[in-house]
């Protein structure tokens, strides 16, 4: 069995320092409960259409289980307005041509390493990469937690660089920190993203990252799977997750995820651990798709706030007697499903005559909408088929 885990320790933080000491094993903590609602974290580009799922692993059974299979989730994001800043673009991934007597993974890792960074706060240390020339800088939500400031370094005999943090989303796992341009090392070049909508299983995945404060520390392995879903720090979940067997530890979050091309195609973010004492890499780790970074990055840079929607409910398959839909588990108390009048046991149909076949279809029902906005629900309660009006509402800082 096996639980996904942040990459840090402690209070989410505070791993890379102690873990040097005490070793990874005896660190780590498990996340806050996930909730099984679903924010669908946005994609500028049209992806084909996958059946979405949270990790369908053994993990499952010590976070929630349901007979006839794991919650799946629902109702959690979208809302982007007109006004935001254009997403980050994509560039053209060819693969690296080493140089003679030279490994590709080891070219790759020659050319974006210099734009690999730490990040510590005063209760830990992080990864993150350069994306823009002018000193912007990504890394995870949960590596910078609560602060406003952070120490930047360039490499272990690196000047220590005062960064600010600009922005930063616990829905995505995504924060910005900006440090000066003329702090950056001369001929570091910042990493560019890939079109993850292209990423295949079974491409070529190498990660560098800081595990345990080892300075950039590369790791090779394969993207293993596509569309999974993990549990933000906020508790609602991240989907469309990249899944790595490139080995990563404590001190890898906020760290690049990079293609045959050195393109990044993933955030680094959290790993899967046995939940039968073994507490290291396992071979299972997740990445926030690099088409999420894209679309929110710009907005955090701006410092905006990034309002979901939200709709209040908790959502499983339906049975194997009535195979399409998403039956309700739980409405949260007060919120737009309740108001709307859904019920424990209502089976969701269709979202404005959007076909419902499984769980996260609800959370691809509302992810074109923004808070405020009315949509009506098609269920079927008792045999009878109705409709419902919900108004959606802003999705909470964390799960209720």
């Amino acid at each position: 069995m096996g639980s996904p885990r942040h990459l840090w320790t402690g209070e989410w933080r505070a791993e890379s320092d102690k873990a040097r000491d005490d070793g990874a094993s005896s660190l780590r903590r498990t996340p806050p409960p996930r909730h099984v609602e679903d924010p669908g974290a946005p994609s500028p580009e049209p992806q084909q259409p996958r059946r979405r799922g949270t990790i369908a692993l053994a993990v499952l059974v010590a976070l929630v289980a349901v007979a006839g299979g794991a919650l799946a989730a629902t109702m959690l994001f979208g809302g982007d307005d007109s006004n935001s800043p254009d997403p980050l673009p994509a560039v053209a991934s060819r693969p690296i041509r080493p140089r003679e007597g030279q490994t590709r993974a080891g070219a790759i890792y020659a050319a974006a390493s210099p734009a690999v960074v730490s990040v510590r706060t005063t209760t830990g240390q992080g990864t993150g990469f350069l994306v823009e020339d002018d000193g912007m800088i990504v890394t995870n939500a949960h590596v910078v937690g609560e602060s406003s400031h952070v120490v930047v370094k360039f490499g272990t005999d690196g000047a220590s660089i005062d960064g600010d943090v600009l922005g930063s989303d616990p829905s995505t796992d995504l924060a910005v920190v900006s440090i000066e341009r003329s702090r950056i090392p001369n001929g570091v070049k910042a990493l560019r993203f890939a079109d993850s909508s292209n990423v295949a299983v079974g491409d070529m995945a190498v990660a560098i990252g800081n595990p345990f404060g080892l300075d950039r520390t590369a790791t090779e392995g394969i993207v293993s799977g596509l569309g999974r879903s993990i549990t933000s720090p906020n508790g609602f979940e991240i989907d469309e997750v990249i899944q790595t067997d490139a080995p990563i530890n404590p001190g890898n979050s906020g760290g690049p995820l990079l293609d045959s091309g050195g393109r990044v195609i993933g955030v680094n973010s959290q790993i899967a651990t046995s939940g039968m004492g073994a507490q290291g890499n396992i071979g299972i780790g997740f990445a926030v798709p690099s088409n999420t970074a894209r679309q929110i990055v710009p907005r955090l840079e701006k410092g905006e706030a990034i309002p979901r929607p939200y709709l209040g409910v908790t959502t499983s398959p339906a049975s194997l007697t009535n195979p399409d839909g998403a039956v309700v588990q739980d409405v949260v108390p007060g919120g737009p499903a309740d108001r709307a009048g859904l019920r424990r046991g209502d089976v969701v149909k269709r979202i404005d005559g959007r076909s419902v076949q499984e769980p996260g279809d609800v959370a691809a029902g509302i992810s074109d909408r923004a808070p405020g906005d009315e949509v009506a629900i098609d269920i079927e309660r008792g045999g009878r088929e109705m409709t419902v009006r919900a108004t959606l509402g802003t999705r909470p800082a964390r799960t209720p």
